[in-house]
């Protein structure tokens, strides 16, 4: 049995005339956690909703928990799957964005049952009871009444992450989850995701916090112009670099 959750061979994706992922390389092991940091514009972003299917790659192959994204493999050929099953895989990876993309018109309890009983077809009771211990895990558990604008962007933030866990995924992915945060309510969502990273849950996360990748990741991902430039530990990419690209990045941001 493969201990990969992610891997991806030779990555491809474009947006017009434009590549914005150049071959990307990466394994990402079940229970560890990948930080990708780098410029804006690298790729990160969008190699990260290709691991959700958000996106579709071009070339190469990219697998969550060993099974292809958005493909079947039949015959040594490659044939696309529908939306629905498309859709149903893409339950196996949470996603928590930088805007926090909670419906306004719901309560904060009416967020996080939305998907699991809709979409899944769960219980609505059972839910419920699963949903307030997700509430209490995030530190909000007495908001569940509250509507959205009624809370403060971290707030937000801790329901987003809520919201994608009630879904019972194999992998979180975050993309800059706090970039769109207040500088002092920034502690209390890497504060869950610490959390999550303690307790053994796999994540991919696109980040700026060069501090909370260094305390908490397994695996650095240094990205640039669409390809990964280095990886490793984060005492090895964030504390001694190979690349020249990645310590002039460093030098800048550190």
């Amino acid at each position: 049995m493969s201990t990969a959750m992610v891997e991806a061979q030779g990555v491809r994706k474009s947006f017009g005339p434009v590549e914005i992922l150049k071959g990307i390389d990466l394994r990402v092991e079940k229970g560890s956690v990948t930080c990708l940091i780098g410029p804006s514009g690298s790729g990160k972003t969008t190699f990260l909703r290709c691991i959700n299917h958000l996106e579709k790659v071009d070339a190469g192959r990219l697998s969550v928990d060993g099974s292809l994204v958005g493909y079947a493999e039949r015959n040594g050929k490659l044939y696309e799957l529908k939306e629905d099953q498309t859709a149903q895989a893409r339950l196996d990876a949470g996603m928590v964005f930088q805007r926090f993309n909670l419906f306004p018109h719901m309560t904060v309890m009416e967020n996080i049952l939305e998907a699991p009983v809709r979409v899944q077809k769960r219980p609505r009771a059972e839910v419920l009871k699963e949903a307030q211990v997700l509430l209490d895990r995030v530190g909000l558990g007495h908001r569940g009444d509250s509507y959205p604008q009624e809370l403060s962007g971290g707030q937000q933030q801790r329901i987003a992450i809520a919201r994608a866990l009630a879904m019972k995924p194999k992998l979180m992915l975050f993309d800059e989850p706090t970039s769109a945060l207040d500088p002092e309510l920034v502690g209390e969502v890497l504060d869950v995701m610490k959390d999550l990273a303690e307790e053994g849950m796999t994540m991919v996360v696109v980040t700026h916090e060069l501090a909370f990748a260094r305390q908490v990741s397994d695996q650095v991902v240094f990205m640039d112009q669409g390809v990964v430039v280095e990886s490793g530990p984060p005492e090895q990419v964030l504390g001694s670099p190979v690349h020249e690209r990645t310590k002039s990045f460093l030098s800048k941001v550190l």
